[in-house]
């Protein structure tokens, strides 16, 4: 058999082998059954009835099952009531290129940020289950432009996700660069337009996500099938963290001696630590990142050490800003510029502002086990730190606080997140 060319791969549909209806049946030692009910997902296109592209890769049929009924309760802990009103319901305004897995996974782990963050106009672009950038701001337009100039270059070909009505202006800001999906609870007057000219831009309407603030509590049923065949089956994460009342002092007690933090965050740095752990729950671990003024400067994730991903977090933000001011000031990318004397003047200048991390929020899904790994952010210029606490050395990374003048607080939840 003659082999496909590569690039024809990314334009087919793998072979659709999925059956239209699922059920997962959880059954007692007394024969009491409980049933989760699940329909393929399919929208029109071309004329034909379709379910996802491909999976993963395109050579991986996949299907997307949306949930038509049924509960299930756990030890007692009744999970959140499937209603299928997100990424499963979303319409499709437009599909030059039909979406694939990764482009629904990518949604939906936007708004598995954004939940925690529907009191204010927010956008999140991802790239392969992770944030590139995420901001908040007064307006779409605002939020966007942060989000998208954090990390210019890892936004491309991304999916930009918005909890607002999508105007105009902003749609047009988007349509400027790269994509591949756009989702808004709603489009308004031009917005779609100003879309409609990147052909291959998949554009999603999804209505739910104006209520998406009552799934910040919501549990539903995660499944992990391994390579045997078996399932690992857990509830899926729910952050405990709701406002600055939920967080807890740094205080740990070693030998019957207690040890405290000293200086109590501001509440511009509250607001920063609110901000920044909503966006660690959508990152995958190990990860640090640092965030100020409601918009991430660098996100170091999937590292396998604490310090090597606060490291990579720290040099992010460093390059990532380098770009930005190089692409504000000549419309061109970091990596393309061969003035010289721009881009020295530029590197003098981030270093003189420490890559912007003076007075940044240092955040991480874990502890710090050791005093390395958080001082690596102190030494950068992290004015608070957040983490989760609960390690054997937490009197450590109090003391290092201490030492630099810093305020730090424990979410008392740890936010691994492994796919």
């Amino acid at each position: 058999m003659e082999q496909k060319k590569l690039s024809s791969l990314y334009r087919d549909f793998a072979e659709d082998v999925y059956p239209p209806f699922m059920e997962i049946v959880f059954r007692d030692d007394a024969g009491t059954a409980r049933t989760l009910f699940f329909q393929k997902a399919e929208w029109t296109v071309e004329g034909h009835k379709r379910g996802l592209r491909y999976g993963e890769n395109p050579d991986q049929c996949a299907a997307l099952y949306k949930p038509v009924g049924g509960n299930l309760s756990i030890s007692g802990a009744e999970l959140a009531e499937p209603d299928g009103r997100l990424v499963s319901a979303a319409e499709l305004l437009q599909f030059g290129k039909h979406p694939g897995k990764t482009n629904l996974t990518d949604v939906d782990s936007a708004l598995s940020i954004l939940r925690y963050l529907m009191d204010s106009p927010a956008c999140a672009i991802m790239k392969h289950n992770n944030p590139s950038g995420v901001a908040l701001g007064r307006d779409l337009s605002e939020a966007y432009r942060e989000a998208y100039l954090a990390d210019r270059v890892a936004a491309f070909g991304g999916a930009v996700v918005f909890n607002r009505e999508l105007d105009a202006h902003t749609a047009a800001a988007v349509a400027a660069s790269y994509c591949e999906v756009v989702a808004a609870p709603e489009f308004g007057l031009g917005a779609f337009e100003a879309l409609s000219a990147k052909k291959n831009l998949r554009v999603m309407r999804i209505p739910g996500i104006a209520e998406l603030a009552r799934y910040a509590p919501a549990r539903v049923l995660d499944i992990k099938t391994l390579l045997d065949g078996a399932c690992v089956v857990q509830s899926s994460f729910a952050s405990r963290i709701r406002s600055a009342a939920d967080f807890l002092p740094a205080i740990t007690e070693v030998k019957g001696e207690r040890y405290a933090v000293h200086r109590e965050p501001s509440q511009r740095e509250l607001q920063d630590m609110l901000f920044g752990w909503a966006v660690e729950c959508g990152v995958l671990s190990n990860s640090v990142l640092f965030v100020k003024n409601g918009r991430t400067l660098g996100i170091g994730a999937g590292e396998q050490d604490r310090v090597g991903v606060a490291i990579l977090a720290r040099d992010k933000a460093y390059r990532k800003l380098e770009d930005r001011l190089c692409w504000e000031r000549r419309g061109i990318a970091w990596n393309e510029c061969d003035d010289e004397g721009l881009k020295e003047a530029i590197s003098e200048e981030v270093r003189a502002s420490r890559g912007g991390l003076e007075g940044s929020v240092m955040v991480s899904d874990a502890f710090f086990p050791f005093r390395d790994g958080i001082e690596i952010g102190l030494e950068a210029g992290a004015s608070a730190v957040l983490q989760p606490g609960g390690a054997l050395r937490d009197r450590d990374a109090i003391e290092a606080c201490n030492e630099y003048g810093a305020a730090m607080l424990f979410t008392g939840q740890r936010c691994f997140r492994h796919s």
